[in-house]
């Protein structure tokens, strides 16, 4: 045996349970296919999205709000879209070489080229001058994350209908564009254009945006949207796609049965992204995988070859960094004889656009489905001074009590510094608070943060002081 742990994949998952595995005292060595670490999240995903989210949106906050806060704007802001994206480039370098730093620290093996298993103890690595090395380790993890999803009558030609990752290094502003899918990565990526001035249109069959979150959630983002000039499109179907050269055409059908055809210089397909099990060589190792193509794992993230274990994008659950980076570290500390945790109803789900968007723990739909009684606290953040003053009041807080005990169950926010605010539910959930607990915490004045008690004491006998 080469290593004590290899690791195939170094996205979030990957290179985070490479670390634990080395600070467990571990051999470790991570397979990297490409010429920088990180995986989707750092390279074409979590960081380059939220660098573009956050340029964009300090750019339309100063074209169009300044005047109100007493600056005087002489002349128009012109957007330099080449800087947009070499900026974008900088910060990504700067966090994968983040990355590379500590593989050297933790002293871990990068093993570059593609992996794939030849047998349930070995591993080959091809590397791009073709040459071919194998390794052997005492224990595998499988942590090759997700690709974008496609429907079966599009083409994704990466030039006109394209993906996430093309989106994000386009080197010139689109003036049009076509979006399929009102998820996370619809939404965000709409309104980044959006706000830079493309004429964006959102797609989504579902009858809101969002359809896995929060019903008021996803119809408040909605109203949002179309303020910021996106021609949001629910209850739609795609039938079909077609590209030139310089457009793409998109048919849609809306609930009466009509139809219409959307010409646009892009069509980005935002419907969600599938586990890359591709060539790994996994029925050679005996590696199940479900009808998805996910691999097949209990809740220790183990296979059913006991030695190779699955986390991230790659098996079942939210395909999201952060729980990737936990099943890495659960991986780890099971190696090395100890009993971690993960509680998946308590992962947070955080969408960058402008509101906001955070939730975590269950919605009203799961609680009805699950038959447990529950209560409702709102709050809305036109009441709370601290985003009034900053101009950021749209949305609310929304918290779920069990009606008999009061514990919370669930929070779903939309407004500003949502994805911040949500760790706050998520520990007092993690110590199975209730509503009445953090409706009697004192809470500095003014954060917007208040928002959050005052829907724990509108949970709580509709005690909420502010409205």
């Amino acid at each position: 045996m080469n290593y004590d742990v290899i690791i195939i994949g170094s996205g979030p998952g990957g290179y985070v349970c490479a670390i634990r595995c080395a600070q467990l005292g571990m051999k470790t060595a991570l397979v990297e296919r490409y010429s920088t670490l990180g995986g989707t999240c750092l390279n074409v995903g979590c960081i380059p999205s939220k660098a573009l989210l956050d340029m964009s949106e300090k750019y339309h906050v100063a074209r169009h709000d300044f005047n109100d806060f007493g600056f005087e704007m002489t002349g128009d802001i012109k957007v330099h879209f080449d800087k947009f994206i070499e900026r974008k480039s900088r910060v990504v370098n700067q966090i994968t070489g983040g990355v590379d730093y500590l593989m050297k620290k933790n002293k871990i093996d990068i093993l570059r080229g593609f992996g794939s298993f030849v047998d349930p103890r070995t591993i080959e690595v091809l590397a791009e001058d073709g040459t071919k090395n194998r390794y052997g380790a005492q224990h595998f993890v499988i942590a090759t994350g997700s690709k974008p999803a496609t429907l079966p009558f599009i083409t994704i030609d990466k030039k006109r209908v394209i993906t996430s990752t093309e989106a994000l290094s386009l080197h010139k502003l689109p003036k049009s564009m076509s979006i399929i899918g009102g998820g996370v990565i619809g939404v965000e990526l709409g309104s980044v254009f959006a706000r830079l001035g493309t004429e964006v249109t959102i797609i989504e069959y579902m009858d809101r945006l969002l359809p896995g979150m929060d019903k008021d959630i996803g119809k408040e983002l909605g109203r949002s949207l179309k303020k910021l000039g996106i021609d949001v499109r629910v209850k739609t179907e795609v039938t079909a796609v077609k590209a030139t050269s310089r457009s793409a055409t998109v048919t849609v059908k809306n609930k009466k049965g009509d139809t219409e055809a959307l010409k646009t210089e892009y069509c980005l397909v935002a419907i969600g992204r599938r586990p890359f099990t591709d060539n790994l060589g996994l029925d050679r190792a005996g590696v199940q995988l479900d009808d998805w193509n996910r691999v097949m794992s209990d809740d220790n993230m183990q296979t059913n070859v006991p030695h190779i274990y699955a986390i991230g994008d790659v098996t079942t659950g939210p395909m999201l960094a952060h729980k990737a980076e936990e099943e890495g570290v659960y991986v780890a500390e099971f190696l090395a004889g100890q009993k971690p945790h993960i509680d998946y109803n308590l992962i947070p789900l955080a969408v960058y656009t402008s509101p906001e968007v955070a939730s975590v723990g269950d919605t009203e739909i799961e609680l009805k489905e699950k038959g447990i009684p529950y209560k409702t606290g709102k709050f809305p953040f036109k009441a709370n001074g601290r985003a009034v003053a900053s101009s950021e009041a749209t949305g609310f807080v929304k918290v779920l009590a069990d009606k008999k005990t009061d514990e919370i169950l669930g929070v779903h926010i939309i407004g500003p510094h949502a994805t911040e605010m949500i760790h706050e539910a998520a520990i007092a959930m993690e110590f199975r608070a209730s509503a009445e607990d953090v409706a009697r915490t004192c809470f500095a004045h003014p954060t917007v943060s208040e928002a959050f008690k005052e829907a724990c004491l509108a949970a709580t006998e509709d005690r909420a002081i502010h409205i």
